[in-house]
């Protein structure tokens, strides 16, 4: 089986995206923050830009996220990426220092951790057809084959055996130093007596019991001094044939580090990273879901799905709030109404998250999900005025929406939320309308939140979405938003008659 990446079923050229505009709506660019926090070295950003447009690609990467399900193989990839990450930092220490030999001590050490991240990670991945075998994704199993061929390959043992030759080699230079006054020579080892066990021998009869140390300690700078480099240098002429083995390694395996492994060790934390991003929420109940995808079916389904941004910023131990929601027929567009501050925004800000992430073959925060890859998604939030535009807050949404509608197509996800609030109701009816209208022809998915109720039911596509409160108590919401028909007037009433505001109650309240 041909290995080509852990993350794409086919090759795929550089792809430098800028982040999207809709990533700070939907505060998805705070979910990757924390998804990536603490991976720098790994530039993940690139990924979390780059959607799976088919099912067969999403299905690929959920193949994979079920493999590291098995503790025992993502134990064993996450101690081959400590491993790599330490070859990484020696190759980086080994470019600081300055002084040559040192630099090539670094390097060897770099080169030997590296073998051994290769050899640990092959033996712990099962072989296929054995009965502890656990990978079953195209993804894992290519590259544990690739790794398997890698790992018996004469280069590889090449670069091993060397480096484990020199490694010997170098542990068994013995050398004296020996210091006269100011004059300080270095010669070989002859098998002259070893004082210090003599003196630590002497003393030991004096110690009584807990005894201060009076012994300084040395300083562990990575950087040697001149007292050590001149040492080194003379060493190193007393023993020509190691150093020059030494140096001729670092020649020969400059580049000792495997593209395809590189690549892999890269790759794979995309994967690792939103575990570990997610874990904190399963272990407090929460449940993420693998959702059926596709390109072409727009039948849109989610139970008990919730808002990743918003958990993510909730203790363990707060409730977060999960939804339903459903699109069948010829229904397209969700409208939302409801109180303020009732959910709307974070439901609208959950349908769009759900669909992105989906296409990245991430498992969703949902129990069970059916969810739509769009070709592109857009929002259309309210803004600040931008005094450089010379235009008003309405004529800037006109524009913003124009350009969306202009480019969306019938595969697209469109995002609205309180747009047009900045006008009359009047306005804001007609301009809704037409949008939507527009939105109906297209045929695209969408969720349109508004203060509008007349919206909720323009046509078939429309579904009513509505924020509900506490019966007993309008002003307390549950921020559970569910199907039904858009009744914001039985909210005012509710409120009024809570606060003894209806006309009987003022007309009783006057009359006394």
């Amino acid at each position: 089986m041909l290995f080509i990446s852990v993350l794409f079923r086919e090759p795929t050229g550089t792809d430098e995206r800028a982040e999207p505009s809709f990533f700070s709506d939907l505060n998805l660019d705070q979910v990757f923050s924390q998804v990536a926090a603490g991976r720098d070295e790994y530039d993940l950003a690139p990924f979390f830009r780059i959607p799976l447009g088919d099912r067969a690609g999403v299905e690929y990467r959920h193949e994979v996220f079920r493999d590291l399900e098995d503790s025992a193989t993502s134990n064993a990839i996450a101690e081959f990426a400590k491993r790599m990450r330490t070859v990484r930092e020696d190759l980086v220490q080994s470019r600081k220092l300055r002084y040559r030999l040192q630099k090539q001590s670094w390097f060897l050490g770099a080169a030997r951790g590296y073998c051994a991240a290769v050899r640990a990670l092959a033996a712990a991945l099962p072989e296929a057809g054995l009965p502890e075998a656990s990978l079953s994704s195209r993804g894992l199993t290519a590259f544990r084959e690739y790794l398997s061929d890698y790992a018996g390959s004469a280069a590889f043992a090449w670069l091993a055996a060397e480096a484990d030759e020199v490694a010997r080699a170098l542990d068994g230079v013995r050398y004296c130093v020996n210091v006269r006054g100011n004059r300080v020579t270095v010669t070989r080892y002859e098998g002259e007596a070893d004082f210090s066990a003599d003196v630590v021998a002497t003393f030991a009869r004096f110690a009584r019991g807990a005894v201060k140390d009076y012994r300084s300690g040395f300083r562990s700078w990575h950087e040697m001094n001149h007292v050590e480099e001149w040492i080194a240098d003379r060493v190193a002429q007393l023993f020509p044939d190691v150093f020059s083995a030494l140096a001729g390694f670092c020649e020969r395996h400059a580049d000792f580090l495997d593209d395809t492994v590189r690549a892999f060790d890269q790759q794979i934390q995309f994967y690792l990273a939103y575990l570990d991003f997610t874990a904190p929420m399963k272990a407090a109940g929460l449940e993420f879901c693998y959702p059926r995808v596709s390109a072409h079916d727009k039948e849109t389904e989610a139970e008990a799905a919730f808002d990743l941004a918003l958990a993510a910023k909730l203790s363990p131990h707060s409730r977060v709030i999960t939804n339903d929601f459903r699109l069948s027929g010829p229904e397209r567009i969700f409208v939302v109404t409801g109180p303020n501050h009732g959910g709307k925004t974070t439901f609208a800000r959950m349908f769009g998250q759900l669909h992105y992430l989906a296409s990245l073959g991430y498992p969703v925060p949902a129990r069970r999900a059916r969810l739509f890859l769009p070709d592109q998604i857009f929002t259309h939030f309210e803004r600040e005025e931008d005094l450089a535009t010379l235009r008003g807050k309405l004529e800037d949404e006109l524009v913003r929406i124009r350009d969306v509608l202009g480019t969306a197509t019938g595969r697209s996800l469109l995002v609205m939320n309180e747009s047009f609030a900045s006008t009359t109701l009047r306005d804001a009816t007609f301009i809704g309308e037409r949008v939507l209208e527009t939105m109906t022809c297209l045929g695209l998915l969408g969720v349109y939140v508004t203060f509008v109720d007349e919206l909720a039911s323009l046509n078939a596509a429309c579904v009513s979405m509505v924020g509900t409160v506490v019966p007993d108590n309008p002003a307390e919401r549950t921020f559970k938003i569910v199907r039904k028909p858009a009744d914001g007037l039985a909210y005012a009433t509710a409120i009024a008659r809570k606060y003894g505001l209806t006309y009987p109650q003022l007309k009783v309240r006057l009359a006394s």
